[in-house]
């Protein structure tokens, strides 16, 4: 009853529940879909299907609550809309690797059918997303993403942020001071230059992203997003509208400088390079127009930053709520490393235990619960059909926690990526950026930045709680917005002798 609780604990939600039933009136009647062989899954109920069962806010721990009932794959209704849930690492893998091609495809989510609409690099399908994919990792690796001039950047970026975290001399800040440094590096990949701390046009970016962020996880966001009728009675969809709108004005006063000087101009950045493209096929508008390119930098801008610059934040308050975790990281660094050389990242095959907690890290997290995918054709799957367009959610949190796959899958355990001996060990199930064609196109920077982020900050600081807070008194249940954040806390850095 977690919908009800939701809705009846709000005035607005009240009215909204008698909206609700005013339209299933006029649907009540509608023709029903053709019978097909669908998963099974819980009897939904009318108007509201399977939203009772749910907690809005979240819904991966709720859909991996019913999977226990009907299995790795099962039918879920979204208010009116009908989807497929695949849960654990083996249902995922299958699809998404397997049968990559015919799950490549984004079903119409309505909030972002009104920010992009079918355009740019995560929600967009078919030939303008692969178009638009390859040029962008294209573009990406010409600009040293996965390079060892990006291991120099992002080092010369450390060194900005440690003088910022100086500057509190061990006294309490904000975790979210974390999000500057990996935000940066993904600013000078898209821009052509870094920003200082302090630069109006970064200031207003980051509050604007995190603004985005947290209202992509109201609840009241999704029952836009089940219920998009209901547009003009609900609040954060129009919100979200008008800071997408700031956003893009900054961004197409990039587009306009970019054009001063390509074609014939040097590329310095993902712009340039769209730019440049852009003027040497103007007749290939279908896949670099305007709207193309504004809504890809604005994946990039957006999701680009969201997921390093998190995930940053939950290893420190990890490492400050595990101290013991956090010495033995720091006592390997200290014999590989020792207290002054400049990490590569070709270290972390010789620091096992290091690399060990950054993947747990990652794993433990659980950063990003899913994206919903699509069927591109009528598709046949463990014997069930599903006919072209169908939403279909592969649950990367139930991969992440799969029981099958970690010994202890609900504790922070480095052990998860260790053998025996000690030594690193990889493990397949390890899919924080998803898996297959829409793998994470950034994931090779991801992993680098948060490598050489971590080693940097435990080779130079130690992490803990404010005074008079204990380590057990640091609250590590996840905020929920477009992505899991660390509830908004402080910590201290003491600057290591």
């Amino acid at each position: 009853m977690l919908f009800f609780t939701f809705l009846l604990a709000d005035p607005i939600g009240i009215a909204l529940l008698g909206a609700l039933l005013f339209w299933g009136l006029f649907c009540f009647t509608r023709p029903k879909e053709p019978a097909g062989k669908w998963p099974p899954g819980p009897t939904p109920l009318p108007f509201i299907g399977n939203l009772h069962l749910l907690d809005l806010r979240r819904q991966d721990k709720s859909l991996m609550k019913i999977s226990e009932e009907y299995g790795p794959i099962f039918t879920i209704h979204f208010g009116l809309q009908k989807m497929v849930v695949l849960t654990g690492y083996e249902a995922v893998r299958e699809a998404l690797v397997n049968s990559a091609e015919e799950f490549a495809d984004r079903p119409p989510i309505p909030i972002f059918q009104h920010i992009q609409e079918g355009q740019g690099i995560f929600f967009s399908s078919g030939e303008l997303w692969k178009t638009t994919r390859k040029f962008t990792m294209s573009s990406m690796h010409n600009l040293g993403m996965g390079k060892k001039l990006m291991v120099k950047k992002i080092l010369e970026e450390f060194s900005f942020l440690a003088g910022l975290i100086d500057s509190f001399k061990g006294k309490p800040f904000k975790l979210k001071l974390f999000n500057m440094a990996p935000t940066n590096v993904t600013f000078l990949l898209l821009f052509g230059d870094r920003f200082d701390y302090q630069d109006p046009t970064f200031v207003t970016l980051l509050r604007l992203i995190d603004e985005v962020m947290v209202l992509l996880g109201s609840p009241f966001l999704h029952l836009f997003n089940f219920y998009p009728f209901l547009g003009w009675f609900l609040k954060p969809h129009k919100t979200i509208l008008v800071k997408i709108e700031e956003v893009r004005v900054i961004l197409r006063n990039y587009m306009v400088a970019s054009r001063q000087h390509i074609p014939g101009g040097y590329v310095t950045s993902y712009i340039d390079a769209l730019m440049q493209k852009q003027s040497e096929e103007p007749k290939a508008e279908t896949y670099f127009s305007d709207a193309n390119i504004v809504a890809s930098i604005l994946d990039l801008v957006m999701a680009g930053t969201e997921t390093t610059s998190t995930s940053l934040q939950w290893a420190v308050l990890l490492m400050a709520k595990y101290p013991e975790v956090q010495a033995k990281v720091k006592d390997e660094l200290d014999r590989v490393l020792g207290a002054s050389r400049l990490p590569e990242y070709e270290d972390r095959k010789a620091l096992p235990y290091t690399n060990a907690v950054i993947h747990e890290i990652q794993r433990f997290i659980a950063l990003l619960p899913h994206v919903p995918h699509s069927t591109s054709v009528d598709t046949h799957f463990r014997g069930y059909f599903l006919p072209k367009g169908t939403p279909v959610i592969p649950l990367l949190t139930s991969v992440l926690l799969d029981k099958t796959q970690w010994e202890t899958p609900n504790e922070f355990n480095p052990r998860h990526f260790l053998d025996a001996d000690g030594n690193f060990v990889k493990k397949p199930a390890f899919l924080p950026f998803s898996i297959g064609c829409r793998v994470c196109l950034g994931e090779s920077l991801a992993k680098m930045e948060m490598f050489l982020f971590f080693v940097n900050l435990l080779q130079r600081f130690t992490f803990h709680p404010p005074r008079g807070i204990k380590e057990s008194d640091l609250d590590i249940t996840p905020e929920a917005t477009f992505t899991m954040r660390p509830q908004p806390q402080s910590v201290c850095a003491v600057p290591r002798s």
